[in-house]
């Protein structure tokens, strides 16, 4: 064998390498996954793009108004009335206590000032939360941050899917991204609802207590950060356990995240709700008639999304105190006349067996009726009836417990006369039990002393009055109307017979007819025949005959004598004489009339006014014959506090001066126009005056004031009037039935009428100085007969101090002007076109 031959190393095996199945695993795992990760991804980003193209724009935001309630405001700043589809009043975030925010953040989203529009730390806490009450059967909760609620409440519905989740959740990442935190959570506060008709925490504040927002205190902040999720289900008197919990869960977490004390958190929670909502109707007592017109007016100016939601403000021209004498002087006025014509029984009948509260609690009552209320009748004997009164119902509409009652002694009964099946009253009752029975309904009043004060559980028998009436009071110089009661109740009937009823004023229109004569050669010492008369009225018709009141005559009288007795004979011969267009145009200038036809018995108030428009013509008597227009507003600011509307148009520029400079005072123009000489107004002002202390209107001269009126009753006793004013105040009174018939024989406006307006005046003017009567310049006062016209001579009863325009004095011998108007008893004047001249 050769030994030098090299050798061949043994053949090693090949290492064979098989794969680990693990990492096969993993391997197909991650395949798996990247294709899963881009086809969700892909899926994903085509459902944001499918859900993100509908979305709403959230830029509207910025230029969003919510609707805002109308406020409706007195003379003196007092609230009046709201109005509002959604009442809410828009409050700024820096005039939101720092309280109020610490609540709602600790209520619905405590790191509202961290996360970016969706909180993740939230959602978690949900979700665990939520599996423990599936298994629990509990109700699931929610993990919307404040910003998220934003976006749901302005811009998307409230709609419950998957698909509105996920456009909220955009929604509030671009939120965040366009607006401060501070910003959102403004628009959040003023948006939400948060019971009791509120929306934003302002509203809600003051429906619930009555409060400002800087007000609230602990337990109140807390309890408003308990609401936005469910209103209904923490009602305060219906759920109030469950909303002192769920009020005092708020408290814990407010501890929680450091925003007050143990100490401070106890105390609240001991705390009971202390809700007394605010009545949502109208608050000043009395001006429901006012409220309405005002409203009326502003849905006719600016429609009712502008009324309802745009936030105006509107400062009216009521005076408060003046609104409740004028109610207070109706009502009474309209009770006495009531009570003169009988007692027209019980309201209703019930049996009192048993909680006799309960049937009377079931009788509805007009709520704005003062301290009136509804009784039964328990017993009743000669002296006395004895009752339980309605109870009243709580804030959370349960009825009080307890019955309340009293007694009606005879002396308040005795007023009953009861009406006979004609309608007429009887005789009076002689006793308690001949008026009233066990189980009769009727309506209670308490009683006062003479000096005024209640005494306890005693009560007069009262009655709704069947009657209407109205009064209306108005500064004569600017036509601003500072009290308006329209009727006895606006809960029992809102027409307004202030402003809505059209009436025959009959002589109260008689002063326009006189100025017209006056402003166009008349003096008042002008003489007119009063006697019978009869005008012929056209072929086949029957001779009109116009009668005095009473049917006297006097013969030849002075004008102020007519107006004083209210003389019609007097008032159709001067109309003849002057021609009716003639005192048509003046009664469109005064605006008693629109378009007044000319005919004579137009003269005698035989055409149909309103009392606004008849107290705004006296007006113009007592200013001097400036024309005016009466207004209900002084002026309207939008939501931003602009003025959009004033009732005195009149521009000042000097007036906008920011500092005192020794510049000289603004000087403003008027332009009230001219509508009668200024010198015919006085005269008229004086005959007028001579109505009050000598003629139809004695009554009101108790007032002991320089007062102005005249009386005014039509065919019947249909209607009666009383207008008049001082030299700064008009008022108007006006008595009927809605649908006229008589109210009976010496109900005219001198007997029903006149003490409304004479009670008024007396606690208009009380305290106030005797300021007389303006006299224009150029005005002569004489001293003549007012029966004759002639000049007085020394020791003449009848003398009185009457005014003459220059160049118009009474002569010192008889000589009666207007000859045509006086050419004695009986003669006859034929019709021509267009009416009776």
């Amino acid at each position: 064998m050769d030994i030098t031959a090299p050798v061949k190393p043994p053949e090693q095996k090949k290492r064979r390498r098989g794969r680990n199945p693990v990492l096969r695993l993993l391997g197909y795992l991650f395949a798996v996954g990247m294709i899963l990760f881009v086809v969700a991804s892909a899926g994903v980003a085509f459902l944001l793009w499918s859900v993100s193209k509908d979305l709403p724009d959230y830029e509207v935001l910025a230029k969003y108004e919510p609707p805002v309630m109308t406020r409706i405001h007195a003379s003196d700043g007092s609230l009046i009335a709201e109005y509002a589809t959604e009442r809410r009043i828009y409050v700024p975030m820096n005039a939101i206590p720092e309280s109020l925010v610490q609540a709602f953040l600790s209520s619905e989203d405590k790191n509202f000032y961290q996360h970016g529009g969706i909180d993740f730390q939230g959602i978690a806490r949900a979700a665990v939360t939520n599996l423990n009450n599936l298994r629990n059967n509990k109700r699931l909760v929610g993990a919307s941050t404040i910003t998220q609620q934003v976006a749901k409440n302005f811009l998307l519905s409230s709609e419950v899917s998957v698909e509105r989740k996920i456009k909220e959740a955009i929604l509030a990442i671009r939120i965040e991204r366009a607006f401060t935190k501070d910003q959102i959570l403004e628009l959040y506060l003023n948006e939400i609802f948060l019971g009791l008709k509120s929306y934003g925490v302002a509203a809600a504040a003051l429906n619930y207590w009555g409060k400002s927002l800087n007000e609230l205190t602990l337990p109140d902040v807390a309890y408003l950060a308990a609401l936005p999720k469910a209103p209904n289900n923490y009602h305060p008197f219906r759920n109030t356990e469950r909303a002192l919990s769920r009020r005092n869960w708020v408290i814990d977490r407010m501890v929680e995240n450091g925003f007050v004390t143990p100490e401070e958190a106890e105390a609240g929670k001991a705390q009971p709700l202390n809700v007394n909502p605010r009545p949502l109707g109208v608050n000043i007592f009395a001006a429901e008639f006012f409220a309405e017109e005002v409203r009326r007016q502003l849905l006719d100016t600016y429609g009712r999304d502008k009324l309802y939601g745009g936030g105006l403000s509107v400062r009216t021209t009521l005076d408060p105190r003046l609104q409740r004498e004028a109610r207070k002087a109706l009502v009474s006025g309209l009770v006495a006349y009531d009570r003169r014509h009988g007692y027209r029984g019980p309201v209703q009948k019930i049996e009192i067996a048993g909680d006799w509260g309960l049937p009377l609690s079931k009788i509805k009552a007009p709520k704005d009726i003062g301290d009136w209320r509804l009784a039964v009748v328990l017993e009743v004997d000669r002296d006395k009836a004895t009752v339980g009164l309605q109870p009243r119902r709580l804030a959370s509409n349960a009825l009080e417990k307890g019955r309340d009652g009293g007694i009606i002694p005879f002396k308040n009964i005795k007023w009953v006369r009861p009406v006979n099946k004609k309608g007429n009253p009887g005789a009076r009752v002689k006793s308690a039990d001949a008026a009233l029975s066990i189980g009769d309904v009727v309506y209670v009043a308490p009683d006062t002393g003479k000096d005024g004060a209640v005494i306890t559980g005693q009560w007069k028998l009262m009655q709704i009055p069947a009657i209407g009436g109205a009064l209306i009071a108005m500064d004569p110089h600017t036509g601003r109307v500072l009290a308006l009661a329209g009727g006895f109740s606006f809960d029992e009937s809102e027409f307004d017979r202030a402003i809505q009823a059209r009436r025959q004023p009959g002589s109260a229109f008689k002063p326009i007819v006189y100025v017209t004569a006056l402003d166009n050669g008349y003096t008042p010492a002008s003489v007119v025949l009063d006697a019978p008369l009869a005008i012929e009225q056209g072929p086949g018709l029957e001779l009109w005959r116009p009668k005095n009141y009473g049917n006297k005559f006097a013969g030849p009288s002075t004008l102020r004598l007519g107006l004083e007795r209210s003389r019609n004979l007097m008032t159709v011969r001067l109309a003849q004489d002057m021609g009716m267009p003639l005192i048509s145009e003046y009664a469109r200038r005064f605006g008693v009339y629109d378009n007044l036809l000319p005919m004579l018995s137009m003269a005698l108030g035989a055409g149909e006014t309103t009392l606004i428009r008849m107290t705004t013509a006296y007006s113009m008597l007592a200013n001097g014959g400036k024309q005016i227009s009466a207004t209900l507003i002084d002026r309207i600011q939008d939501r931003y506090g602009r003025t959009v509307w004033r009732h005195d148009a009149r521009d000042c520029p000097d007036c906008r001066a920011r500092e005192w400079d020794a510049q000289e005072e603004p000087v403003l123009t008027d332009e009230r126009l001219q509508v009668v000489d200024p010198q015919s107004a006085y005269q008229v002002t004086s005959m007028l005056e001579g109505v009050v202390q000598r003629g139809t209107g004695t009554r009101v001269k108790a007032v002991g004031k320089p007062l102005a009126g005249k009386t005014g009753t039509t065919n019947e006793e249909k209607d009666a009037w009383f207008v008049g004013y001082s030299p700064d105040l008009a008022v108007g009174v006006f008595v009927g039935f809605d649908q006229p018939k008589p109210m009976g024989r010496g109900e005219t406006g001198s007997g029903a009428a006149s003490p409304i307006f004479r009670d008024f005046m007396m606690a208009a003017l009380a305290g106030k100085p005797a300021v007389p009567f303006r006299i224009p310049p150029g005005i002569e006062l004489i001293r003549v007969n007012r029966k004759t016209g002639f000049r007085a001579g020394p020791g003449d009863p009848s003398a009185i101090l009457e005014a003459f325009k220059p160049g118009t004095q009474p002569p010192n011998f008889y000589q009666p002007q207007a000859p045509a108007a006086s050419q004695g008893p009986g003669f006859f004047t034929r019709a021509t076109p267009g009416g009776l001249y």
